[in-house]
């Protein structure tokens, strides 16, 4: 079975990352809307899924091919 390209991976991993992102969010938000204040840690994780989303969409984005 052959590897997928460099691009191609990048962005599977952007849409894991965009995934996580929406998760830790509602988690979040149900943390925070029954009075938890573990909600911050969520908060902190979505941010850093956001930005590793960001991070490997841009990337993928300059390594794919120039048609």
């Amino acid at each position: 079975m052959p590897q997928p390209d460099t691009a191609a991976r990048q962005r599977r991993l952007a849409r894991y990352a965009l995934l996580l992102c929406a998760l830790t969010a509602a988690a979040a938000v149900l943390s925070f809307s029954r009075g938890n204040w573990l909600g911050l840690v969520w908060v902190l994780l979505a941010g850093l899924a956001s930005n590793m989303a960001w991070y490997y969409h841009r990337k993928a984005r300059g390594a794919s091919p120039r048609a």
